[in-house]
């Protein structure tokens, strides 16, 4: 992979690093609101259209959600997902699933 590509998805890395970390600060947001948009216009000269499809273009607007929400680690979905893998392997009854699971975790 050629220098340029690899510092490019290094900067998107850690544009994702600050956006994922547990403190945030408001006047830093800004900055990397702009980092964003700078990122993704070289990431559209290094890799074919065909690369982007929704959710990329979907990285600027990280950025406002977070100073609308607050920090993204609260919103993930990752841990209730894991959980919910968890509880359907409890089931016993395939046919009425969220029964099975209610009752296998009351009990």
């Amino acid at each position: 992979m050629p220098n340029i590509v690899r510092l490019v998805i290094t900067f998107l890395c850690f544009f994702f690093n600050a956006i994922c970390s547990k403190v945030l600060d408001l006047l830093n947001l800004d900055e990397l609101e702009n980092e964003a948009a700078i990122i993704l216009c070289q990431l559209e000269m290094y890799f074919p259209p065909a690369f982007f499809d929704i959710m990329v273009p979907l990285i600027v607007h990280l950025v406002r959600e977070t100073k609308c929400r607050g920090p993204i680690y609260l919103l993930w979905m990752y841990p209730v997902e894991r959980y919910m893998k968890i509880l359907k392997g409890c089931t016993k009854n395939l046919h009425h699933l969220e029964a099975s699971i209610i009752e296998r975790y009351i009990t």
